[in-house]
């Protein structure tokens, strides 16, 4: 842009650069006057740069005139110099000639100046705008994130909670990690309680708002009202310590089952509780719970003391039919022997 206007910084102009920088000037403003850069006005620092700014850079600016303003911090950069900021006031009662020409220039006087000495810039069309005030909602402006369309934010959210997979030689054996919700301490101090035996269930859920995963119900109860506990219409995490017998041993096992309704939930619900549920039972096991089996089910009528017993003890195949081979087709004819022809 610089190339499409020719203007360069005058003598004077120059020579100040070379002295401004010594932390005694606070303000300096540059115009355009006979095709030149040229040093219009200047203020000295009196306090920090907050303080100094807006009986600095408001009087600086003209209703109809556009100018440049390089205002110092009183940071310094890598270079050991004070760090700058560079305000373009355009007024919108400008002719449309200043404007492009100013704008056009722009990146001229930087570098002049010296772009590295420049930490931030930015744009002033209206009084309010170049004070100190406007000055911050130009950097909460800035920070904010753009809006997002409807198609972009449902993007969004798949991005966040989808499962990624990087497969190659070096990745196969690696295991999905998932999302990491932290646990309140009401549902970890229940993980403790019920490893000590103080409870057999334990019922948690996801708060989605919050992204904290929730204690629900804590209690005592046996296989047999297990499948009574569990929601039919919200999806839920649970841990409960069946005690049983196998094989004349009694036994206390810790089952985690993770139960979903159908399409009775929502599909963010249903990617959430899918996505946290390796890194819970992580933080159960982190808490010395020991999970022997992890289920999932979807109909709360499948969850009885049969259904645990043959998930923990798979019954075992003792004697395998041997089947026999199949006859081949019927009358095929008999069998045609093929004798290799010898060479004399």
């Amino acid at each position: 842009m610089s190339h499409q206007t020719g203007i360069k910084a005058n003598e004077k102009l120059l020579k100040f650069f070379g002295k401004c920088r010594d932390g005694k000037t606070r303000a300096v403003k540059i115009t355009i006057e006979n095709e030149e850069l040229t040093l219009s006005d200047q203020k000295e620092a009196k306090k920090d740069w907050i303080r100094d700014y807006d009986s600095c850079v408001p009087a600086m600016i003209e209703a109809d005139t556009p100018c440049y303003v390089l205002y110092r911090l009183d940071t310094k950069s890598s270079l050991g110099g004070f760090e700058w900021l560079l305000l373009s006031w355009s007024p919108d009662t400008a002719t449309i000639r200043h404007k492009m020409v100013y704008a056009s220039t722009k990146a001229t006087l930087k570098s002049e100046f010296g772009s590295a000495h420049i930490k931030e810039e930015f744009h002033a069309t209206a009084p309010e705008e170049a004070t100190f005030a406007g000055y911050e909602r130009h950097k909460r402006e800035f920070s904010a994130p753009a809006p997002l369309t409807t198609r972009e934010e449902e993007l969004q959210e798949l991005r966040r909670t989808e499962v990624k997979t990087d497969i190659g030689n070096e990745t196969r054996q690696q295991t999905l990690n998932g999302i990491n919700f932290p646990v309140s301490q009401a549902a970890l101090d229940a993980i403790r309680d019920a490893k000590r035996g103080a409870y057999t269930y334990l019922q948690f859920r996801l708060d989605t708002a919050q992204e904290e995963i929730h204690l629900v119900k804590a209690a005592s109860v046996d296989a047999a009202a297990l499948a009574q506990m569990i929601p039919k219409d919200e999806a839920r995490y649970h841990l409960f310590l069946y005690k049983h017998t196998h094989e004349g041993d009694y036994l206390e096992s810790f089952v985690f089952i993770y139960s979903m309704p159908g399409y009775a939930c929502s599909v963010k619900d249903r990617m959430m509780y899918s996505s946290c549920k390796a890194p819970f039972v992580a933080t159960i096991a982190g808490q010395g719970v020991e999970v022997a089996k992890k289920l999932e089910v979807d109909a709360t009528d499948d969850v009885t003391e049969e259904f645990l017993r043959d998930e923990l003890h798979p019954k075992k195949i003792l004697h395998r039919p041997i089947f026999d081979k199949p006859p081949g087709p019927k009358n095929r004819g008999a069998k045609r022997v093929t004798r290799p022809q010898t060479t004399e």
